[in-house]
């Protein structure tokens, strides 16, 4: 049977997976790449971006599971983009370039859904308005047995924890407080009764907390 997954998904000290004010320039708003850094130096990420090097050890060793045994992803818009309501730019086709690291296809949740945005590498766009159930179904059948991937950001994956659809989550606890953005485990009281949950410190002083389904 698939899993459904989540990977390299950093929480600050005081909660928040993004931060606020998220722009063009800004994806995650004025946290900037602090919630990241960690990933950001490895070498998966790295090669995810055609660079080369990267750090290897305990960092590199969570990231690497990114990408192996998915067969496609669903994120939430505000991971796509920074545009908000209808869209005023359909030019807009994410952070990524024109050859996207994803691969897959890539199920976007909105409200406002789009022509199916088809990119180098494998990687399709694919708008949608629907529930957290309806998502992963279509997500599944796109996968062809492979597992999904909730690629974030925190709305979405908690979301798609408060419908206990989650199998897999890989958190990155990073040491800083944001003080303001999107929380994370808002409503959520109680999760760690769902999960079995390890925890493995890093050097750069995050941590890396591993949910597993009981």
């Amino acid at each position: 049977m698939s899993l459904v997954r989540v990977h390299n998904m950093g929480v600050s000290l005081d909660g928040f997976s993004t931060g606020e004010g998220q722009s063009s320039e800004q994806p995650f708003g004025h946290a900037g790449t602090r919630l990241l850094d960690g990933f950001m130096s490895t070498r998966t990420f790295r090669n995810m971006h055609g660079g080369s090097g990267g750090s290897n050890g305990v960092d590199e060793a969570f990231a690497n599971n990114w990408g192996p045994g998915i067969g496609a992803e669903i994120m939430g818009r505000n991971k796509f983009g920074y545009q908000r309501g209808p869209w005023a730019d359909e030019e807009w086709k994410g952070w990524w370039g024109d050859n996207p690291v994803f691969h897959t296809p890539v199920f976007v949740l909105t409200h406002h859904p789009r022509p199916t945005l088809e990119m180098e590498g494998g990687t399709t766009f694919y708008f949608i308005d629907a529930t957290p159930v309806e998502a992963l179904k279509m997500a599944q059948e796109a996968a062809g047995g492979l597992d999904v991937r909730i690629g974030g950001g925190p709305t979405t994956v908690r979301q798609f924890l408060a419908a206990d659809l989650i199998d897999h989550m890989h958190v990155v606890m990073a040491p800083i407080v944001l003080g303001r953005g999107e929380r994370l485990w808002d409503g959520l009281e109680g999760l760690e009764e769902r999960f079995t949950i390890e925890a493995v410190s890093s050097p750069n002083a995050s941590t890396h907390l591993t949910f597993t389904r009981k």
